[in-house]
């Protein structure tokens, strides 16, 4: 009888080790297919179509969405995550518009910000533009264009359309009077 008991021991002995692996593997498992599903690493970079198009998801009026591109590819390369060096003031510019942190965005770090646009910074650099877009429309309508420092000598004159993001094949420029739907 001493036998069985030892064998059971060892047999039910095995199985606890065998469901204590089980479970660590399946949340190795589990954290392998979060990763690989895309969970977001707040480093998206767009190119200038997907930029056009996740804007004009959110409604941006299409005249306008090719100065917004242009700014985009100019002051963050089209990066969300972007942090821009120190101006001269001491503030930084976030995120893929590069959005003022002395003036429209509150810092994580308590520095003092008028924060016009009632936004933690961090939220201007996710990989979902929808708040940084809603904030620089709200600079862009208060300070109008020229509140970007790109805006005078990359964005301000004639662009490239954007029309063939959207299924156009005209290659024709858009205005800066920015009349028309594209």
């Amino acid at each position: 009888m001493a036998g069985g008991c030892s064998v059971n021991h060892r047999v039910m002995t095995n199985k606890v080790a065998f469901v204590k692996w089980s479970a660590l593997l399946l949340g190795i498992q589990l954290l392998l297919l979060l990763l690989m599903a895309g969970a977001s690493d707040g480093k998206r970079t767009f190119d200038r179509c997907s930029l056009a198009k996740a804007m004009d998801k959110l409604d941006v009026p299409r005249n306008q969405l090719a100065r917004w591109v242009c700014i985009a590819e100019h002051g963050s390369h089209y990066r969300t995550y972007v942090i821009g060096p120190p101006n001269d003031d001491g503030s930084t510019d976030h995120g893929i518009f590069q959005i003022n942190d002395r003036i429209w965005c509150q810092p994580s770090n308590g520095q003092f910000s008028y924060n016009g646009c009632n936004v933690n910074c961090d939220a201007l650099r996710t990989d979902h533009i929808d708040i940084a877009m809603r904030c620089a429309q709200l600079i862009q309508q208060d300070k109008g264009w020229g509140a970007w420092s790109v805006f005078k000598p990359k964005c301000s004159g004639q662009l490239p359309s954007i029309k063939d993001c959207f299924g156009g094949k005209s290659n024709h420029l858009v205005g800066a009077s920015m009349h028309g739907k594209f």
